[in-house]
């Protein structure tokens, strides 16, 4: 093996490793759609909406990756260390 394929392979190693490391928690995609709820709608960040969504979630963690779901719909994801909520889409 040559010294670029080893250098490669140890960061590519670091990478994963860091991404396990810095999986989002449950509390941080629950956080997160709750600020994104409130942000979005501030009469029902008030009543607190949110909450109640964040509640009603679901965690699913991958390892290097997580996600939510509400009524079996994605609402965020998640990676190294950072939360996206996801606008969920109306039904047709």
């Amino acid at each position: 093996m040559s010294q670029k394929s080893l250098i490669y392979a140890l960061v590519a190693g670091a990478v994963v490793a860091l991404a396990f490391v810095l999986n989002p928690s449950a509390d941080q995609h629950r956080a997160k759609i709750k600020a994104a709820v409130a942000e979005r709608s501030p009469l029902a960040g008030a009543l607190g909406i949110g909450a109640l969504a964040a509640f009603a979630s679901t965690y699913h963690p991958l390892g290097v990756a997580s996600y939510t779901t509400v009524n079996g719909k994605t609402v965020s994801w998640g990676a190294f260390g950072m939360v996206f909520f996801i606008h969920p889409s109306p039904e047709k």
